[in-house]
C-alpha cells in the first residue's frame, strides 16, 4: 500500500462524531487532498502496526501525512489548514502548547460516544467517501 504520497485520516469507524467529521472534511476538501480509512479496517490496522501504535484503543484520529504520523489536536489543526473557507485560520492555534490543546481534545475524545453515540459496526460509506477510501 502506497501511503507515502497520500494524506490519510484514520478515524474510529463506529463513532458517530468521527463519521460526521469525515463527511465534513469531504465537503470542505475540494482538492480531495485527504483520503480515509477506519482504524478498525485492514488498512487502518496495517498503518497502526507499521507505526507501532495501539491497534485496539482508539482515543484519537490519526493523520498520516508525508510519511509522518500526527495525533490529537495537532492532527486536527493540520487537517483544518487544508480545508476550504476560513477553516485554515484555526491552524493559528498551533501556538497554544500541545499539552493544553490535547487536554481539550482528550475531553471530547473520552466523551464522544456518550455525547454523539456509537454504531454497532462501521458505517456504510457514501459514494463520495467510497471514492476517497484507502484500500
Amino acid at each position: 500500500m502506497d501511503t507515502m504520497n497520500k494524506a490519510i485520516v484514520l478515524f474510529d469507524g463506529v463513532c458517530n462524531f468521527c463519521n460526521s467529521t469525515v463527511q465534513f472534511v469531504i465537503r470542505h476538501d475540494s482538492k480531495a487532498y485527504f483520503h480515509f480509512a477506519s482504524l478498525q479496517s485492514e488498512t487502518g490496522q496495517a498503518i497502526l502496526k507499521q507505526h507501532q501504535l495501539p491497534t485496539d484503543h482508539f482515543e484519537t484520529f490519526i493523520l498520516l501525512e508525508n510519511g509522518k504520523i500526527y495525533q490529537k489536536s495537532t492532527a486536527a489543526l493540520r487537517l483544518a489548514r487544508r480545508l476550504d473557507g476560513l477553516w485554515p485560520a484555526l491552524y493559528g492555534l498551533v501556538i497554544v502548547p500541545r499539552f493544553i490543546r490535547d487536554l481539550f481534545y482528550s475531553i471530547v475524545a473520552r466523551n464522544r460516544y456518550r455525547w454523539f453515540g456509537k454504531k454497532d459496526e462501521c458505517m456504510l460509506p457514501t459514494p463520495e467517501m467510497r471514492a476517497r477510501l484507502v484500500e
